[in-house]
């Protein structure tokens, strides 16, 4: 993006910056995460120290909602006349930038919003995110506030008053304010909320459900390991039967949906007609369970790869790919990996030097990324450290090297991989990032 020239609202001097007036989801995949995340039009005055955001009139678009979204800022003053020209201009961009057979009607009628929240409550509300939820959003903020600001006894009181609101959405909000706070440096917020996650766990309906849960997933991990590469349908198949729980069995399923094959439901077969009774009945309804678990399982991936597959066909359509490739770094994963050769193996059979040359930045951008920086070394170290003790040791060796950037990278990782289908390395990041921020905390308070 060009920078602009604008004059500082403190000291008005003069000064370069990278301003957004245009959000246009259709050049651009990424202006509408760009424009959710409030990381635009935000300068820093190098004559007065000024930091803030620029007021400017914003348009955004999105064709596939048929969203056509327009805001001045009050503060601006602008005459009426004003405003309309330079919004007029903006959507000017918007129609000359669509092909013909995509100008549709809703582009003569722009939404005018009053509010930079309500134009992005209204994106929101494309999404399916309703006024209902933010407003809940909101309240949950409130409630980690008051928790934050109680002793240990009052904790205890508003967790039983509020046990029903917090649930997992709490604790997931919970887990990204502690993650925006070791990206912002801010230890001493992320150490407290991080304390308070603990203390939330077992005073919580859903904290013991999540802890029970995580028992589980730790013991499945156990029974799988424990057979190595002795690990057969058999095998498998004995761990599913015996299982205790549910959730054990949907950790192993989760786990071990590779080895459930036509083969294994062959077996599960046999057994059925070896059976009788109760006992068969009871295989006969695990056989239903897990073909409705490895059916589920499937249609994530399904749906995962499709959307690989659009990520890097939007990417491949934005203006600049490089830059639209560097923003959707959080979202690549081993589908998205595989889908990339995939195209590309396509664009070299057809002879799309274009598009070849296209998915040549994108490969070069994830070869700049994928180079391990030294904190991502040794937290694969960390990750290899066969227990606790081991992974102690490297951390006092490495002590200099815990910093608030460290820990704010090996956040981010853990919380990218959380949703992933690998949850062995998911657990064991998060054990990791639990020990690293123990292991910081103590040696601040020394």
């Amino acid at each position: 993006m060009p920078q602009t020239r604008i004059n500082c609202p403190n000291c008005r001097q003069p000064l370069m910056a990278d301003i957004d007036q245009l959000f246009d989801v259709a050049r651009d995949p990424s202006a509408k995460q760009r424009l959710l995340s409030g990381s635009f039009n935000y300068i820093q005055c190098p004559n007065c120290g000024f930091q803030g955001m620029v007021s400017t009139p914003i348009v955004y678009h999105d064709p596939e909602k048929e969203l056509l979204l327009t805001f001045v800022p009050p503060e601006m003053g602008l005459p009426r006349s004003e405003q309309e020209r330079l919004i007029g201009a903006l959507i000017n961009q918007v129609i000359n930038n669509l092909p013909q057979e995509k100008r549709k009607g809703y582009l003569l009628r722009p939404q005018e919003t009053l509010t930079l929240q309500g134009l992005i409550e209204r994106v929101l509300e494309g999404e399916g995110i309703t006024r209902e939820m933010i407003q809940a959003q909101q309240q949950r903020l409130s409630l980690i506030q008051r928790l934050m600001d109680a002793d240990e006894k009052s904790v205890a009181e508003i967790a039983a008053q509020e046990d029903a609101q917090i649930d997992g959405q709490f604790f997931a909000l919970l887990r990204r304010l502690i993650e925006a706070s070791l990206m912002g440096g801010d230890q001493a917020s992320a150490q407290r909320l991080a304390e308070l996650q603990e203390q939330l766990l077992p005073l919580t309906t859903f904290g013991k459900e999540m802890q029970a849960q995580a028992q589980e997933i730790e013991a499945a991990m156990a029974d799988l390991q424990a057979a190595g590469r002795e690990l057969s349908r058999e095998k498998l198949l004995d761990l599913l039967v015996s299982a205790p729980t549910e959730t054990r069995i949907q950790a192993l399923v989760s786990l071990a949906r590779p080895l459930m094959d036509y083969s294994f439901f062959s077996l599960l077969t046999e057994s059925i007609e070896k059976a009788a009774g109760d006992e068969q009945a009871r295989l006969v309804k695990l056989r239903e369970q897990l073909l409705e678990l490895t059916r589920a399982i499937d249609e994530q991936m399904a749906a995962r790869a499709r959307a690989a597959h659009d990520l890097v066909e939007a990417i491949l359509k934005s203006e600049n790919v490089g830059q639209a490739m560097i923003e959707n770094l959080p979202a690549v994963d081993e589908l998205f990996l595989q889908e990339l050769q995939r195209i590309q193996e396509e664009a070299r059979r057809q002879g799309d030097l274009e598009k070849l040359s296209k998915l040549q930045q994108i490969t070069d951008v994830l070869q700049k990324a994928t180079s391990a920086p030294p904190e991502v070394a040794l937290i694969e170290q960390l990750l290899e450290a066969p227990d606790d003790e081991t992974r102690r040791q490297l951390l006092n060796e490495n002590q200099d090297s815990i910093t608030p950037e460290f820990l704010s990278t090996l956040a981010s990782i853990a919380s990218q991989v959380e949703n992933g289908q690998d949850q062995e390395l998911s657990e064991r990041l998060k054990a990791v990032h639990r020990q690293a921020l123990r292991f910081s905390m103590e040696r601040n308070l020394r």
